[in-house]
């Protein structure tokens, strides 16, 4: 078989052709410290890096929304938690003057204002608010849910949020919930319904409702009229509303501890995720920087040889 010069010169040029292109591509990870730089060098690992990325992004999402969340529900703590100190507060003041011998008119004319000032601190507590959205009226978010008579004119309304991929829970604690130990008695959410506790049935709706505005309320007026009986009465209604209160800051506790595991579980997913990308993206660079070397070997040879294959002679032109 005769092996003409332009064969020759084809087969060199596509060796140096190779060699080059060889040298080109381990330059190019030399320079990004990547071994995929587009899709063509590993459509297999590039779709996998593509999805990783795009869950990454997601991630990152579910994270923000967890922080919001979070945020959320650490200041419906705090405010859940003043209540609770409002309501020890005023079951003080019921006890220390729940009998006529260890009080008077006077006394209790004093601490009834008090008392009217331990409500001003509910609404204001109840009316809680993060930036221009308030915490305890469901979906009623951009009015206050308590009015200065202490009605709620809030709803029901759970706002849930994801935190994860299909994994939602629920930001607020409607003051329906929070501000009344068996909201089932209290009437329909269209209006104000805090201080109706006369339900139609209570065996289907449960023990009386007890409201914490209503109780202040009460006791207020049962100290401005001397009342000992009523006084007496409100203890253990105090204790109702406010382990009602504690009932509702361990679902909120246990809704951020419920936060706090998925972030940590997103972020080792993070973790996974980034070490997969590094392993399918990263250039081992010391076995780049000794292929490079290789390469340019040779490369250097082909060029060597091919000069001496291709050079032109009498005898050539002759054949």
């Amino acid at each position: 078989m005769r092996v003409t010069e332009g064969t020759n010169f084809n087969l060199i040029r596509d060796n140096i052709q190779r060699s080059r292109g060889r040298m080109e591509k381990l330059q190019g990870q030399t320079a990004t410290l990547k071994k995929l730089n587009t899709p063509s060098d590993d459509p297999v690992g590039a779709a996998k890096v593509l999805e990783v990325r795009t869950e990454k992004v997601n991630n990152d999402q579910y994270q923000m929304n967890a922080k919001m969340a979070q945020t959320f529900l650490n200041n419906s703590d705090h405010a859940l938690s003043e209540l609770s100190e409002i309501l020890v507060r005023a079951k003080e003041i019921a006890l220390s003057q729940s009998s006529g011998a260890s009080s008077n008119d006077d006394t209790r004319i004093g601490v009834a204002e008090e008392v009217t000032q331990l409500f001003k601190q509910a609404v204001a507590a109840g009316n809680r608010r993060i930036g221009d959205r308030f915490l305890f009226g469901g979906y009623k978010t951009t009015t206050p849910p308590i009015d200065p008579e202490g009605k709620y004119v809030g709803d029901d309304g759970q706002m849930m949020v994801e935190i994860g991929n299909d994994v939602f829970i629920s930001v607020n604690v409607p003051g329906f919930e929070a501000f009344n130990t068996n909201p089932k008695r209290t009437p329909d959410l269209n209006g104000p319904y805090m201080h109706n506790r006369t339900p139609a049935s209570k065996d289907e709706a449960g023990p009386e409702n007890l409201n914490l505005f209503d109780e202040l309320q009460t006791l207020s007026i049962n100290l401005l009229t001397g009342n000992i009986e009523g006084i007496r009465n409100t203890l253990e209604r105090f204790d109702q509303a406010h382990s009602n209160l504690v009932a509702m800051r361990a679902r909120v506790g246990s809704r951020i501890q419920g936060i706090q595991s998925t972030e940590l579980s997103i972020d080792r997913h993070n973790l996974t995720n980034a070490a997969l990308t590094s392993q399918l993206e990263d250039a081992d660079m010391a076995q780049v920087v000794s292929d490079l070397a290789k390469e340019e070997t040779v490369f250097k040879s082909s060029l060597a040889s091919s000069q001496k294959l291709i050079q032109p002679t009498l005898m050539d032109f002759l054949k």
